[in-house]
């Protein structure tokens, strides 16, 4: 597997070369993504955020090494050495208690980062941008401050620290996404990249991490692209020109590029060509699982089995009963709001795969359409694309194959080519 820092000095040096790293905590989706691992052997990327994975569970209830082993597991079942993947962590900060008074947060912050390194994640996004308690949205210095303290903290409990890289930057939307249709993007613009550096350069230095700042591989900043609810911004090279000129005057360096999900396949390739070396993409993947489920529980209707699933109504259903996941991000008439409830590209909906109704209305359908052959005739109806007689016929696969196209396409998009046979 090609070292990160190896593929990153190609980039530098004009080839078309990055990682997609995919941040999600959906077991089949990361699923797909390892059987994909593993007939490629491409180098993979997993990342949980500071709010899916912390000291208290997140909302997958899971801590940094508990992710780990399930990673683990799942990545042994699917034939895939760890040496293969790149775990992260994004947005490790004071997110998650931003609403504390900013000691108690920071304090929360560095046993979230304490936590993910131990564990062995060895990607680590440095996030401090937020306002904590109240107080002023704070400055570059401010932030960068506060990023140095992490860092030593990954400094000292990481088994291996030079084994680490980290992100530093956040030109982007919280995690979560965006809560409202943004009208139009700014691009980060040159001044305040090389402010994000300045002052992170000063602070590592007054701490003493000066080998640390050698392994800082990419920034995040906003090339101009993102999604909302029913939008999608596109990559447009020219508004981003001088921010890509800017990072070749900064050694060692690439860009990392958040929320490029439902970007074109030619856009993630251009933004690959600008130095954005490593592209995010979380909601397009669940997307992608949720209109294969959809499909198959109408596949499902249709062989009327005796004790169907009705899983599209329980999903609606624990929806309504726990709207704390959605209520803020969508607003209009109810018809509008039901429809974006299902379809929107903030996609939502990912948040209830875990509920224990909606799990278990999940697996009794598939068990469901395991009982009997799935006819090609009814399949094609709803999974378009597929040749007659290669189509799937089993819905874990279908599920899969719907997911791989997204995965293919960011590897596509990051100059991996899959080879025949």
């Amino acid at each position: 597997m090609l070292d990160v820092h190896t593929m990153i000095d190609a980039n530098r040096g004009g080839k078309a070369i990055g990682l997609p790293c995919f941040c999600t905590a959906n077991e089949q989706v990361i699923r797909s993504i390892l059987g994909f691992a593993a007939r490629t052997g491409f180098p993979t990327v997993i990342e949980a955020t500071c709010n899916q994975v912390n000291q208290d569970g997140g909302y997958t209830g899971m801590q940094p090494a508990e992710f780990m082993t399930w990673i683990e597991g799942m990545a042994k079942d699917a034939g895939v050495p760890m040496e293969q993947l790149i775990l992260g962590g994004d947005h490790l900060g004071p997110n998650a208690w931003r609403k504390e008074p900013v000691e108690s947060a920071m304090e929360k912050a560095r046993e979230l980062v304490r936590l993910y390194v131990q564990a062995r994640f060895k990607k680590i996004h440095l996030d401090a941008s937020m306002a904590c308690g109240g107080e002023p949205n704070p400055s570059f210095e401010t932030i960068a401050e506060r990023a140095a303290d992490l860092c030593a903290v990954a400094e000292k409990y990481a088994p291996d620290p030079k084994a680490l890289v980290y992100i530093i930057g956040t030109e982007v939307p919280i995690p979560g996404g965006e809560t409202e249709e943004p009208d139009a993007l700014d691009v980060t613009s040159v001044p305040r990249f090389q402010d994000t550096l300045d002052t992170h350069r000063a602070a590592f230095e007054a701490r003493g991490l000066t080998d640390a700042w050698s392994r800082i591989v990419s920034v995040v900043t906003q090339p101009g692209v993102d999604f909302s609810h029913t939008s999608i911004y596109r990559f447009a090279p020219p508004a981003a020109a001088p921010l890509c000129k800017a990072i070749e005057g900064a050694p060692g360096l690439t860009f990392e590029a958040h929320s490029t999900d439902y970007q074109p396949t030619a856009a993630l390739q251009e933004l690959v060509e600008s130095h954005f070396f490593f592209l995010k993409v979380g909601p397009e993947l669940t997307f992608r699982f949720r209109e294969a489920v959809y499909a198959l529980a109408q596949v499902e209707d249709l062989l009327s089995p005796t004790n169907p699933s009705q899983l599209a109504q329980i999903v609606a259903e624990r929806m309504a009963a726990q709207p704390e996941d959605w209520q803020d991000y969508y607003t209009g008439d109810a018809a509008s709001v039901e429809l974006l409830k299902r379809f929107s590209y903030s996609d939502r909906i990912r948040y209830y795969w875990n509920d224990p109704q909606v799990a278990a209305a999940l697996k009794r359908m598939l068990a469901n359409l395991s009982a009997q052959p799935l006819p090609e005739t009814i399949l094609s109806q709803f999974f378009f694309g597929q040749e007659f007689g290669e189509m799937p016929t089993t819905a874990e696969a279908l599920i899969s194959s719907q997911i791989e196209g997204s995965v293919r396409r960011y590897f596509e998009a990051c100059g991996f080519v899959e080879q025949a046979g």
